[in-house]
């Protein structure tokens, strides 16, 4: 094992080069194995049971135990040591929002042990096995990731790279079973849904994986498999957030970081409250669109047509408004002359690549809902709306992903001295006193010292530089004070100007933060219009479609929460 200190950049050493690309191949074949072993199970694949996909994935999780274990003896052994940080990683608001979701995961695998216990006639043990052993994992890690995020190790650099490597596809692999479980399940209530709408001549055949015995108590059976399935987005949310946090400590191993004074960036309530007011006013209207989507969608034809009117109708007026605020915000971009921070960064570049990455899942359905309009013969008229709608999704995460980009690359601005500075003037007898001197000032007397000046701590003294004769330049009282004045004035001006679009960024960031909390419920609770138009599956046919949805949408739902935890940290920074 090596305990060199590391070469300069990331895998910088030919021999951690290596470490790094071998520990990466490890990773992906652990993934495709389950993927594989996942897909088998979907398809109800000859000799795979969903035993065999829990017991692949319980072994991951105990391997990764014991790495998170060995890890944390190993830092208490060694407390005393100074560590080099990362202090863009593992942000405070982020570790506060993955232990949020982890608290609702533990919830949803207590439901999952309950479940198990009344039907444990005929299911296989595995399946009390897991949620016990996530539960655990979930606990440990998250402490992990608490007490380690910010971490550059640079020690044993092999071992914690496969470590490392292996607790992000595990996670990856957690997130992929809860994605696939869930889409499942809103699958089968799609297939029923199409009936109200008249598409009869599409084949339902409910795909069903219930267990093949009675409940010993049907109330609490009931309760935990509705539960479950309204728990799994959250579920789904912290495993990738886990993944993602990995990844970046991962690309952190033996990596030399520049030590310079980190700004703390604290969020402010101060100076958002239009920018809060409209996105909660926007928030609140999903929040009941959702709830009436839900209970009309497959009532009837026709409570369904109006159920995805009213969802298009309100999708459009909020991401027009998206759309609105974004390009005012890069037009004040546009006329501010601010440089970029280009330093290396692995966690910016992260959440840059994971913006455009996962936006590219909102496109497909765009695109495939524009093709679908344009070439099918017959039209409903709700389908109608699904055409602006699927433009402007298409637009507005063009916009802000260049906003959030942008923001995130820009370096942070400094508070002026002279601001903090108080100056308390008197004037008397036509001189002005200052007893606090400003930065201008203590600064511009360091000038006149270098040139051969006084400095005046007074206004109204004789203060000046030898000329050549030796005589000394004099100034008035009354043309220090007009010069001050005016000077004070231009920079308080400038300054107003400057807080000005401060506060309207600030405004901004904070509407579309609650836009993308807004528009990250209805798909992750079941309002999933792209399942319940039913043109999409005439034009491309039910199966095609089917397998295009499930794919991209848990790239859009997490594009959402991602976006929504770039905008707040956007937000801290403005």
């Amino acid at each position: 094992m090596e305990n060199d200190a590391g070469s300069p950049s990331v895998g910088g050493s030919y021999p951690q080069k290596n470490a790094e690309i071998l520990s990466s191949q490890y990773g992906i074949n652990l993934f495709l194995a389950g993927l594989l072993l996942t897909f088998a199970w979907a398809v109800h694949a000859v000799g795979i049971s969903k035993s065999h996909l829990l017991s692949y994935l319980i072994t991951l999780m105990l391997i990764q135990l014991l790495w998170m274990l060995w890890y944390l003896c190993r830092s208490c052994t060694q407390r005393r040591l100074i560590r080099d940080k990362d202090t863009h990683a593992g942000a405070r608001w982020l570790k506060c929002g993955i232990t949020l979701f982890a608290v609702i995961t533990l919830i949803l695998d207590s439901f999952k042990i309950g479940y198990y216990i009344d039907f444990s006639n005929c299911l296989s043990p595995t399946e009390g096995v897991f949620p016990v052993t996530h539960a655990v994992h979930t606990i440990l890690q998250v402490y992990f990731l608490w007490c380690h995020a910010k971490d550059i190790i640079q020690s044993f650099k092999t071992l914690e790279r496969f470590g490392v490597i292996h607790s992000v596809f595990t996670n990856l692999l957690l997130w992929t079973n809860g994605v696939l479980t869930e889409s499942k399940h809103q699958l089968n209530e799609h297939k029923e849904r199409l009936i109200t709408l008249g598409f009869g001549n599409i084949t339902v055949v409910l795909d069903d994986h219930a267990p093949q015995c009675n409940c010993t108590t049907t109330t609490l059976c009931s309760i935990f498999s509705q539960g479950i399935y309204y728990l799994y987005p959250f579920n789904i949310e912290y495993h990738i957030l886990a993944s993602t946090m990995l990844y970046v400590l991962w690309k952190n191993i033996g990596r030399k970081v520049e030590h310079h004074q980190q700004h703390k960036t604290p969020f402010k309530f101060h100076g958002i409250t239009v920018g809060m007011i409209f996105g909660l006013m926007v928030l609140t209207s999903t929040i009941a669109i959702v709830v009436v989507y839900l209970i009309q969608i497959g009532g009837s034809k026709v409570k369904s047509e109006l159920a995805l009117t009213m969802f298009y109708l309100h999708a459009i007026f909020v991401l027009a408004l998206m759309c609105t605020a974004g390009i005012v915000a890069l037009l004040i971009y546009r006329l501010e002359d601010r440089s970029l921070d280009n330093s290396k960064n692995p966690a910016r570049k992260l959440d840059a690549e994971l913006l455009v990455g996962t936006a590219a899942g909102s496109w497909l359905l765009s695109w495939g809902s524009i093709l679908a309009i344009i070439c099918a013969q017959a039209h409903p008229k709700y389908t109608w709306y699904n055409l602006p709608y699927s433009v402007l999704v298409i637009i507005e995460k063009y916009i802000q992903n260049l906003f959030i980009i942008e923001s995130i690359h820009r370096e942070q601005e400094k508070v002026n001295d002279d601001i903090k500075t108080l100056r308390i003037v008197t004037i008397s007898r036509g001189s002005t006193l200052s007893l606090t001197p400003s930065y201008k000032e203590i600064y511009n007397g360091r000038a006149a010292r270098d040139s051969g000046e006084v400095p005046c701590p007074f206004k109204g003294s004789i203060c000046g530089r030898d000329n050549g004769g030796g005589a000394k330049e004099e100034m008035s009282p009354e043309n220090s004070l007009v010069m001050h004045s005016a000077s004070d004035f231009s920079f308080y001006s400038r300054n107003s100007v400057t807080n000005n679009k401060r506060r309207i960024l600030k405004n901004i960031a904070a509407f579309l933060f609650l836009c993308n909390l807004s528009l990250w419920i209805p798909p992750a609770f079941g309002c999933r219009p792209e399942y319940d138009n039913g043109l999409e599956e005439i034009v491309f046919g039910f199966e095609p479609w089917i397998i295009v949805v499930n794919l991209a949408m848990p790239f859009s739902i997490f594009y959402r929460m991602h976006s929504a935890a770039s905008l707040f940290e956007v937000n801290c920074k403005t």
